[in-house]
């Protein structure tokens, strides 16, 4: 009986060493799966995501991604199976490769986050500089409609970016950005162009005044100037500048009259031929002027003539330097406005027969953009 019980012992401890070892086996050979690799790849692909690297770093951010995708793929496929048939190396290798663009993604993201920031700052303080030569270069010049729309647009897409840049919304701002940029440019660009050519006929007004002006030495005789571009009226007397002030024009000032109704300042050489006050002229004061002259009829002739304007056009005329003034803006019908102060200083010494020299501007363009 007793050796039986030994027996029996014996085999139910031969069993559990077997059992043991087959355990212990299994749990050798059995491949473990790659908690810590996935956890550490999908951990950084979050890192990344936080800087945005789906935005700034996109292409090692979806690469990142696949390789996880890829990773979890291949761990499903090694779980159907049978355990001691699994092989994760795979699902190692993906999972290290996510990690590491995942790193590398996050890492470019800051970097490129950080060089769009450092542009978008510069190009926001170009396009101030742009907005602000139009004000100060064009605040008076006489837009077009459509232009002067796009000008409105062109600001308010600048202050858009302006607020999306505070916030860090770079992408917003960079879009915005690029909408400011082509209309300020293109505003700033077409008008600049109308200028220069408007500015074409500077030698010629510089010889007007010059002529004007030693006419005026040689004659001990009073001179009116009016310098469109600068918006200032100069009187001079022997030659010598004697009162300067600030004039308002037609809502179209810029370049020549042409025709009734085109609310434009003429340019030319005329002569004082009226002088109006009290009930004689709704204007306080006024100076009539000779506009048309025989220069400005000929010119209106020929452009009717060659059909840049309509055979039924008007040449116009009853422009005047008059009182009302001082509304700092271009509002008269093509007439030079000033102050009524002003009119009370010019009239008692103006007289009929007075030059008047009306031109574009008595600087060049460069002299007055480089002033400022």
């Amino acid at each position: 009986m007793g050796k039986k019980i030994i027996r029996i012992i014996l085999a139910l401890l031969t069993s559990a060493v077997i059992v043991v070892l087959v355990i212990f086996l299994a749990v050798k050979i059995t491949p473990e799966p790659p908690y810590q690799e996935i956890k550490t790849a999908i951990h950084s692909i979050s890192a990344a995501s936080a800087k945005q690297a789906s935005v700034y770093s996109r292409k090692l951010y979806s690469e990142a991604e696949n390789a996880l995708d890829s990773a979890m793929a291949v761990w499903k496929r090694e779980n159907k199976k049978f355990i001691f048939m699994r092989n994760y190396e795979k699902v190692l290798e993906y999972a290290r490769l996510a990690d590491k663009k995942a790193r590398e993604a996050a890492s470019l993201s800051v970097q490129n986050s950080n060089d769009l920031e450092h542009r978008l700052g510069l190009k926001i303080k170009s396009l101030e500089e742009t907005k602000n030569k139009i004000d100060e270069f064009f605040g008076k010049y006489p837009l077009e409609s459509e232009t002067r729309t796009r000008l409105s647009k062109g600001k308010l897409m600048l202050k858009e970016a302006e607020i999306a840049y505070e916030k860090k919304q770079l992408l917003q701002a960079n879009k915005k950005l690029n909408d400011a940029e082509y209309l300020l440019n293109s505003v700033y660009e077409n008008t600049l162009s109308d200028i220069k050519t408007w500015f074409a006929s500077l030698s010629t007004w510089k010889k007007w005044v010059d002529n004007a002006i030693t006419e005026s030495g040689k004659r001990k005789s009073y001179l009116i100037v009016i310098d469109k571009f600068a918006h200032k009226f100069y009187l001079y007397y022997a030659g010598k500048l004697k009162y300067e002030f600030d004039a308002e024009l037609g809502k179209n000032w810029t370049g020549d009259k042409r025709i009734k109704g085109d609310k434009a300042t003429p340019e030319g050489r005329y002569k004082i031929i009226k002088k109006l006050q009290g009930r004689a002229t709704r204007w306080y004061k006024s100076l009539a002027i000779d506009y048309p002259n025989s220069e400005d009829v000929e010119r209106f002739m020929k452009e009717k003539a060659s059909g840049t304007i309509s055979s039924a056009a008007n040449i116009g005329g009853g422009i005047e330097i008059h009182g009302g003034g001082g509304k700092n803006t271009d509002w008269t019908d093509g007439c030079i406005a000033l102050t009524n102060k002003n009119m009370d200083i010019i009239y008692p010494i103006v007289q009929i027969g007075t030059p008047v020299v009306i031109v574009g501007s008595l600087r060049s363009l460069d002299e007055i953009m480089n002033e400022n």
